[in-house]
Formats: structure tokens, C-alpha cells, sequence
């Protein structure tokens, strides 16, 4: 059974291309994964996130990606799947799907009744306990930035974390104050999870105040990077770590600089067609393609920045 130590490294969370009629692309789906998840500089997969546009998705899209990407990636690469819940019926039945589809691990949004400030701090615990106590599978947690009232406490996430079965965080708080104060308290409470930080805007520091591995979308675009990244950090080469955080800066400010954020994803398929590994860099409804001034400068960097297929 996957465990903690199987997720050290970059873990890319892989983007969907769909074709002009909003079907999935699964030809272009599968360049994909042969560009940033199959390499060996590649620990992990996770599918069905918000890279992946999941909450547009079909039960039996959800499925069909998990199927075709452990075709692609094989059986020994470990592979994630987002877990979308309404409730803790809702969180069991996904994941129970997403493990018999083929993943190895299933990664949980925090459902919407937890959102807000509304919940007790006890809430979140027991939700994962509820869930996790009727699975044999490993779970993972994903923590949503603060600012959008999703984000777990530190004492929430640490409760979380001493549960049996779970075994990484996904840490995207997106301050780097509450990143440390998680990251310190949760190693120090649970040595045996993962914290994978994930917020593009503090990739260099997050791992210098430690970490054991990347989860980011933005590796669907520049896995190699990323990955020389991480490998600078393991060896506490903080030289190293500035020069791959230098080459990686405009990308990152051109891909997550301006309003909206929610565009993210979509700017990173601006970025994979550029590159010719895609052919239709458009998300599905509710998201929107991408203007056509951000779309021009993400092309001229993607060209510029030396990235090839």
C-alpha cells in the first residue's frame, strides 16, 4: 500500500485538454502525460483536481482519466485522484471509484458545509474520520488557501493528519507563515505524512523551511524544472535552489500574475499548445479561454523560456 515516503518528489497535478466541441481530448491527454508524468523526474500523478477541471467533469470522465492515465504512467508510478465531496456518502463513494479505476491514493476537497468559518474546528476531523475508517485506501488532504474560507486550521490539519490513513497533505494555504506553522507542527505531530507544498507564488521558500516534494499543476507545463528544483533542495544547495527558482520566475509570474487567477490552468494549455503537445487550449464552462493579450505574452514566454516538448 502506498505510503508517505512514495510521494517524495515533484508530483504533477496533469491539465485536460478538450477538443472544440468540450469533449476530452484524449489524444492530446495522452502527449500530456507523456511529456510531464511519464519521465522518471516525476514522482507521482494526480488527476481529477482542479488542474484537471474535475468539478466540470462526468462521473464516467472522472473514471475514463483515472483508467487511461494508469494505462500511460504503468503500475508503478503512483497515482492520485481528486475526491470532490458534498458529504461523507459522496466522499466514499469517489474514492471507492477512483481505487477501482486504478488509483492509489484519493486526494479530499474539503466539502462545502466546511467552508466559511461555519464548522467547528472539530468538524474537519471527524469528517476524515468517518471517511477514512471506511476505506482501505490511503488518503490525502487538500488544503485550500485561507483567504477563500476553505483552508483547514493548523490544529485541524495536524487531527487530520494523526488519522491511520492518511498520508500527505497537499499544502496550499498560500501564506508562507501559516506554510511554516503547518509544516513544523504537522512533522513534529505526524513524521509519517507527507507535506507537498503546492502554492507556485512560494515554491523556493516553502522548501526551504522543508517539505517532501512539489504537487503543483504548473509541473503539467515544466516538470523538469521543477524537478531541478526539488533536487537542489534535497541536497541543501540553496545556490542550486535560486537559479532553478530564476529560470522558473517568468513563467510562474506570467502564468499566476494576473486577474483572474481562476485562468491558471487554462494559461498552463496556452502554454502546452505553444509548445505543440496540445491542439486546443480551451477549459470547459464555468472557466473561460484565456484574453487574448495574456494568451500572446504566455506564448512569447513559453517561447523565450527555451521549454521544449
Amino acid at each position: 500500500m502506498l505510503n508517505h515516503k512514495d510521494l517524495r518528489g515533484v508530483t504533477v497535478a496533469t491539465v485536460l485538454p478538450f477538443d472544440e466541441t468540450g469533449a476530452i481530448d484524449w489524444k492530446g491527454y495522452e502527449r500530456v502525460l507523456a511529456y510531464c508524468a511519464v519521465p522518471d523526474t516525476v514522482a507521482a500523478v494526480f488527476v481529477n483536481g482542479h488542474a484537471g477541471e474535475a468539478t466540470s467533469l462526468s462521473e464516467e470522465e472522472r473514471t475514463e482519466v483515472i483508467r487511461r492515465t494508469r494505462a500511460v504512467i504503468g503500475k508503478e508510478k503512483p497515482l492520485l485522484a481528486g475526491v470532490i465531496p458534498h458529504g461523507v456518502a459522496d466522499a466514499i463513494a469517489q474514492a471507492k471509484a477512483a481505487r477501482e479505476a486504478g488509483a492509489d491514493c484519493y486526494v479530499v476537497f474539503p466539502p462545502a458545509a466546511l467552508g466559511g468559518g461555519a464548522a467547528s474546528t472539530d468538524a474537519p476531523r471527524a469528517f476524515f474520520d468517518k471517511v477514512t475508517s471506511s476505506l482501505d485506501i490511503p488518503a490525502s488532504v487538500f488544503q485550500f488557501p485561507l483567504a477563500s474560507g476553505f483552508g483547514y486550521s493548523t490544529r485541524a490539519l495536524c487531527e487530520i493528519a494523526s488519522l491511520k490513513k492518511v498520508i500527505a497533505v497537499k499544502e496550499g494555504s498560500n501564506t508562507m507563515l501559516a506554510y511554516e506553522e503547518n509544516f513544523r507542527v504537522l512533522k513534529a505531530a505526524a513524521s509519517d505524512v507527507a507535506m507537498l507544498p503546492s502554492n507556485y507564488d512560494w515554491f523556493m521558500p516553502q522548501l526551504a523551511v522543508g517539505g517532501d516534494g512539489l504537487l503543483s499543476g504548473l509541473a503539467s507545463l515544466t516538470p523538469d524544472w521543477l524537478s531541478d528544483l526539488w533536487r537542489a533542495a534535497e541536497a541543501k544547495d540553496l545556490a542550486s535552489m535560486r537559479a532553478a527558482s530564476d529560470r522558473l520566475h517568468p513563467i510562474v509570474r506570467t502564468i499566476y500574475g494576473a486577474a483572474p487567477l481562476i485562468d491558471m490552468h487554462t494559461r498552463i494549455k496556452v502554454g502546452l499548445k505553444a509548445l505543440g503537445i496540445i491542439d486546443n487550449a480551451s477549459p470547459r464552462l464555468p472557466l473561460m479561454p484565456v484574453a487574448p493579450d495574456i494568451e500572446d505574452a504566455i506564448v512569447a514566454i513559453t517561447r523565450k523560456s527555451g521549454l521544449s516538448s
